[in-house]
């Protein structure tokens, strides 16, 4: 019997088996052929979603509006100040409005508690877009870009460097878990202020799970340990959106010797890539990169400038695939 998602909410992607992981995936895959062929695909219209941003974004906004544009729906964009949730009205009865008006809801925000509500009120399918604990939608497209280099990422490794209990670190470890995928995490395991680690209960449910999928998950703060037979080299910002400030002059340091480098890069397979969820501190042509570098006299955060725009970056492709597979959710469960 074929997946069938119609009607399903995506909210992390433990609640979804491998089989039905892979035929997203493989959606995805056939979505972005028919994109680059300028084959319309306007296969949901009529239906109309509303994207909820208690967090701006670049990406995640863009995808799902582009996702859904090309499958003929009708998209609304709420930020911060168009909505009265959690304000004037409650999680609850905003869902119960929207779901009324609306074949889907996006949420894009704070704690996974708030997304999970907002699908238990809303009678429609709800998508995470990124909340504090959990970040699926990134995830899939992380696979479909590491699928479209190796193929069969089952028995690789992907590595992911800086510090654990953070949305994308966990979303990348759930679903190469699922996948048979082996992980490691790469980073400072001093409990100091500013380092996070993944929370015990998920860590272990992580682990019973990647075994039975023949894979691993480590954790440790050996670079040459970590890089060893990898085929991904990951990261991620230092320092956030919701990172606070005082630690910065604690995290910063901490985190020094995890930066990306060439030579970082040369320790791990010599088909390996690098990927990054962006946006990316690996320049001063930011704001904060700028205010990082007057204070701490670091032009380079979490990857160098000459391996973010070297040879084996694929971070435009891997946000490109964010739309691809926002599509795919967004069709599998509204079909």
């Amino acid at each position: 019997m074929g997946v069938n998602l119609s009607g399903r909410n995506f909210l992390k992607l433990l609640d979804f088996t491998p089989e039905e992981i892979n035929y997203l995936l493989d959606l995805a895959a056939d979505f972005k052929r028919m994109k680059r062929a300028g084959v319309p695909h306007r296969y949901l219209e009529g239906k109309n979603v509303v994207l909820l941003f208690e967090k701006t974004s670049t990406r995640t906004r863009c995808a799902f509006e582009v996702a859904g544009m090309d499958l003929g729906m009708g998209v609304t964009y709420l930020d911060p100040g168009s909505s009265q949730m959690g304000k004037k009205e409650s999680i609850e009865d905003t869902a119960r409005v929207l779901g009324r008006m609306y074949d889907g809801i996006e949420y894009r925000g704070y704690g996974q508690e708030l997304v999970e509500e907002l699908a238990a009120k809303a009678g429609v399918p709800v998508w995470n877009g990124l909340t504090t604990e959990f970040h699926p939608t990134q995830a899939l497209a992380d696979v479909l870009t590491m699928r479209e280099e190796f193929g069969d990422m089952h028995g690789r490794k992907v590595t992911y460097f800086g510090h654990g209990d953070g949305n994308t670190s966990d979303s990348t470890m759930v679903v190469c878990a699922q996948l048979g995928i082996d992980f490691c995490l790469c980073g400072p395991l001093d409990d100091v202020p500013g380092n996070l680690f993944f929370k015990p209960e998920l860590l272990e449910q992580c682990r019973v799970i990647a075994a039975e999928h023949g894979s691993t998950i480590t954790i440790t703060d050996d670079i040459a340990e970590a890089t060893e037979n990898a085929s991904v080299l990951y990261t991620d910002v230092w320092i956030g959106m919701s990172t606070p400030r005082e630690i910065w002059p604690q995290r910063i340091p901490l985190f020094e010797p995890y930066r990306i480098t060439r030579e970082v890069m040369a320790q791990a397979r010599p088909d390996a890539i690098f990927m990054h969820c962006l946006p990316s501190f690996h320049d001063t042509e930011t704001t904060i990169g700028q205010e990082v570098a007057e204070q701490y006299g670091i032009t380079e955060m979490e990857v160098s400038d000459e391996v973010f725009e070297g040879p084996q970056s694929r971070v435009f492709q891997e946000a490109e695939n964010r739309m691809h597979t926002i599509k795919a959710v967004m069709y599998a469960t509204l079909k």
